[in-house]
C-alpha cells in the first residue's frame, strides 16, 4: 500500500476492507478423558472455537462472574478499531510480532500491506489456523525463546492479551526485550478504569471449562503504571468502536 498522508486515520481509511476467507479444519478432537492434564487456551475450549471459528466462550472467574472472548471478531477479517492498529504498524514500517495472534487475522493482514509479521500463540489451532489463512506463526509462549529477541520493532497486546499470564508488568518487560531500540508496544486496554488479577477458566456454552490459570484486565491508569515499571514510555491513547488502545516506546 503507498502511503501518501501519515497518520494513523489516514492510514487507516487506505487499509481496504475484506470479506472473510474461508478456512476448513478436521472436526475437533474429543475432550481430554480423566486423568489427563490440559493445558489453558491449549487443550480447552478455546483451541476447540479455533478449530470451528465459532463460540460463545466466557473467562469464568472463581467468584462466578464471567467475561465474553469475541472469537467470531477474531475469526472475521480485521475491523474499523483493528485497523487503527494496523496503521500505526505501517506508520514505523518495521517487523511486527503479534503476542498471542489466535486465529492470526493481524498477521495476515499485515503481511498482504507488505509489512512482515510473526504471530506467537499457544494454541496450535490457532497457529494451524493463522498459518491457513496465509500468515506466519509459531506455537509457543512469549516468555519462551522467540526469533529475531530484540530485533522487532513493533509488538501488539491486541483482545485483552495485556492480560496474559495475570502480570502485566512482566509481560510489558518481555514486550520490551524482544523490542529494537525505539521500539513500539500497542496495547489494548480495558475501556474503562480497572485493574484486575485473577484466576479464570475458559468456558464454553455446554459448561466444559479448561484448567485455572492466572489473567489480568487492566485499563489505562494501570498500564501506563505497569509500562513505566517495565521501562516503556506512553506515547498515545485512542479510542476506535467501544475499544480502547494505548502506545508505549522503549526508553533504551
Amino acid at each position: 500500500m503507498r502511503i501518501t498522508e501519515r497518520t494513523p486515520e489516514r492510514i487507516a481509511e487506505r487499509i481496504p476492507a475484506r470479506t472473510p476467507t474461508r478456512i476448513t479444519f478436521v472436526p475437533a478432537p474429543v475432550r481430554p478423558s480423566h486423568g489427563s492434564a490440559p493445558r489453558p487456551w491449549a487443550q480447552d475450549p478455546f483451541a476447540q472455537a479455533m478449530r470451528t471459528g465459532r463460540g460463545p466462550l466466557w473467562l469464568r472467574r472463581a467468584d462466578g462472574h464471567r467475561h465474553p472472548l469475541d472469537v467470531e471478531r477474531w475469526c472475521a477479517p480485521p475491523d474499523a478499531a483493528d485497523r487503527s492498529l494496523l496503521a500505526r504498524c505501517l506508520l514505523t514500517g518495521r517487523p511486527v510480532l503479534d503476542v498471542g495472534c489466535g486465529p492470526g487475522r493481524l498477521v495476515i493482514e499485515l503481511l498482504s500491506l507488505g509489512l512482515p509479521a510473526l504471530g506467537v500463540d499457544v494454541t496450535s489451532a490457532a497457529v494451524a489456523r493463522t498459518r491457513a489463512g496465509g500468515g506466519v506463526a509459531v506455537c509457543r509462549s512469549v516468555f519462551d525463546r522467540l526469533p529475531g529477541e530484540g530485533r522487532w520493532g513493533t509488538a501488539l497486546l491486541a483482545d485483552g492479551n495485556l492480560g496474559i499470564g495475570g502480570d502485566p508488568t512482566a509481560l510489558l518487560a518481555r514486550c520490551r526485550e524482544v523490542l529494537a531500540p525505539g521500539g513500539t508496544v500497542l496495547v489494548e486496554v480495558e475501556p474503562r478504569d480497572v485493574d484486575d488479577r485473577v484466576t479464570v477458566r475458559v468456558e464454553d456454552a455446554s459448561g466444559w471449562s479448561g484448567p485455572p490459570f492466572a489473567w489480568a484486565r487492566v485499563g489505562a491508569s494501570a498500564a501506563t503504571a505497569c509500562a513505566a515499571e517495565a521501562g516503556l514510555a506512553e506515547r498515545e491513547r485512542w479510542k476506535v468502536d467501544g475499544r480502547a488502545f494505548m502506545a508505549f516506546t522503549r526508553l533504551s
